[in-house]
């Protein structure tokens, strides 16, 4: 099975043998690939009963739960990793989210889609438009996204809550990119966090 090259970034984030908890976990596609290629003790929550059925079919162990209110019931470092991959811009309280992460996993790999990417930042300067993108492909009244922020907005919050940005990982076009410019020129970003010490 092939990855999306965004979820192939947060795998290789995440160690062998590791507790995994994968938050808005979709139908379990990554959490099989770590289960599978990694040995990972992976579990997973996600807010649609579909998607816990065809998680639970692959034979993951995933509940329905919805990361906003339901975080809180996990013990303090109950995870070695905690996945939020392409969900954060879904949430309701973004800065409460990512404390949760690190409270209850001793790293978090995070990722998300850049609002400061080139191509959204023409599409509202020149068209005056919310933009449709690969990484952002539906229109702005259709998207689940209500927090949408930029990989500087992503490392400002991160920072006033204390967080370490232990690595991070830069997106264009499916393909790994550098460090440069990443607020201007990335997609997509992948980040492990840990609690500030």
């Amino acid at each position: 099975m092939t990855l999306r090259p965004d979820l192939a970034a947060v795998a290789d984030a995440v160690p062998a043998g590791a507790r995994v908890l994968d938050i808005g976990c979709g139908d379990g596609a990554l959490l099989a690939h770590l289960r599978d290629t990694k040995s990972v003790d992976a579990r997973g929550i996600d807010v649609l009963a579909g998607n816990v059925a065809s998680a639970v079919a692959r034979g993951l162990s995933v509940v329905q739960g919805d990361a906003d209110a339901d975080l809180a019931d996990y013990p303090d470092a109950a995870f070695d990793m905690v996945i939020l991959s392409d969900t954060l811009q879904a949430m309701r309280s973004p800065a409460t989210v990512l404390g949760e992460l690190v409270r209850i996993g001793r790293r978090a790999v995070v990722s998300f889609p850049n609002f400061g990417h080139w191509r959204v930042r023409s599409s509202i300067l020149f068209g005056g438009r919310m933009p449709v993108t690969p990484t952002l492909p539906v229109s702005w009244h259709e998207t689940p996204n209500i927090h949408l922020c930029t990989i500087d907005d992503f490392r400002g919050l991160a920072a006033q809550l204390g967080l370490c940005v232990e690595s991070a990982t830069y997106l264009s076009s499916g393909h790994r990119r550098g460090g440069v410019l990443p607020n201007l020129l990335a997609e997509q970003a992948v980040f492990v966090l840990v609690r500030g010490g």
